[in-house]
């Protein structure tokens, strides 16, 4: 990773309020194609172009798309491709995706997402939905939630749709979504899409090393693939960047920072050599960040305080192909901050998202005659 870099590149330089035009246009694209966890087939045939069209050598393994340039060893970068949907699971029966892909019967309260989905399991009804081939990505019909609840005998969530009778079990059903563009943010089911469309940006302006998008991160086994990527064709040690939206309470508290970095998660200490660097990056670039544990940890206190229970590290890619590798993967993470997460409203502040831009293209070394910034 880049230490030090002469500030010519376009992207440095952008302000709150500007992001490139090319980059929302590609977001917006992305976020039409459908990629429910555990059925993301088809989106990896909407990336492939989008990356082959930019120059990128593609290669499909079992829940891994690989995007490398002409320096695949430079800088190992990571996004999961996965959003959160549902499942047919029986004649006008539906489950939350996650749950059915990680094979977990049970809601165990034990991670940042399971938590955050006892909250907001009101939040989906009357959404619209639409159901896809998982494989072609080919329109099954649409339908409107009526409600969401957690059974008391199954102990999962289970969504009553209208509309989408007709279908059998295993179809995948995403939220219809498309991206809101205002002053302050920008809005939409963003986890992950939002970094997914930043990476596949970054070889549009020259990037030329590796870019990994793991297929189920939200049922926790993106991991796995990620690794076994890394067995066969990775170094002694191997350095990587995994990038995500981080959930703040709020949009006041998320616009506290601009970036969020980790130290650790629930599995693991990230690397603090590779933290450190990124963090005199964003010092660098006088980008505001806020460390991620460091913020639960301080929450957690006062809530302990008050005789509530503490709220999870959260989980994450990365802590789980650390804990899993033995030293194999070493790394850490960069994080825009949202509110709304898990929601078809996740924000995520256009200062965050100009000041990722701005430091993932600092660390990818993008040519500045490469780049327009709108």
């Amino acid at each position: 990773m880049p230490t030090s870099q002469t500030n010519t590149n376009p992207l440095t330089a952008l302000s709150a309020a500007t992001l490139p035009a090319a980059f929302i246009d590609l977001l917006a694209l992305l976020m039409r194609s459908p990629s429910v966890v555990g059925a993301e087939h088809s989106f990896c045939r909407v990336l492939q172009r989008e990356l082959e069209e930019r120059g990128a050598t593609v290669t499909w393994y079992e829940g891994l798309l690989v995007a490398q340039g002409k320096q695949p060893d430079s800088l190992y970068l990571a996004a999961h491709m996965d959003r959160h949907g549902l499942i047919c699971t029986g004649p006008n029966e539906f489950q939350f995706a996650a749950f059915v892909a990680g094979a977990r019967s049970d809601l165990l309260g034990n991670s940042v997402s399971e938590q955050l989905m006892r909250k907001v399991v009101d939040r989906f009804d009357g959404e619209q939905v639409y159901a896809y081939e998982p494989w072609s990505g080919t329109y099954r019909g649409k339908g409107t939630i009526q409600e969401a609840h957690i059974c008391e005998y199954r102990n999962n969530l289970i969504f009553s749709v209208a509309g989408l009778e007709h279908l059998i079990a295993g179809t995948p059903v995403a939220f219809l979504d498309k991206l809101r563009v205002t002053d302050e943010a920008l809005v939409g089911q963003l986890d992950n899409v939002l970094t997914v469309a930043a990476l596949v940006y970054l070889f549009e302006c020259g990037f030329q090393g590796t870019a990994f998008f793991t297929a189920q991160e939200e049922a926790g086994k993106s991991w796995r693939y990620l690794l076994e990527w890394f067995r066969r064709f990775g170094g002694s040690t191997n350095q990587l960047i995994v990038v995500d939206t981080s959930p703040f309470p709020d949009f006041a508290s998320a616009q506290q920072q601009q970036l969020v970095l980790r130290n650790k998660d629930a599995n693991a200490q990230f690397s603090a050599k590779l933290t450190a660097q990124l963090a005199q990056v964003c010092h660098q670039l006088t980008i505001p960040i806020q460390y991620k544990d460091t913020f639960v940890e301080a929450q957690n206190d006062l809530l302990v305080a008050q005789g509530l229970p503490p709220g999870s590290l959260g989980s994450t890619e990365m802590g789980r192909i650390i804990a899993a590798s033995k030293g194999l993967v070493i790394g850490t993470t960069v994080q825009i901050p949202t509110s709304g997460y898990h929601t078809l409203s996740e924000t995520a502040p256009r200062e965050a998202v100009a000041a990722f831009l701005k430091v993932m293209s600092y660390l990818a070394n993008v040519p500045a005659s490469a780049v327009n910034a709108d």
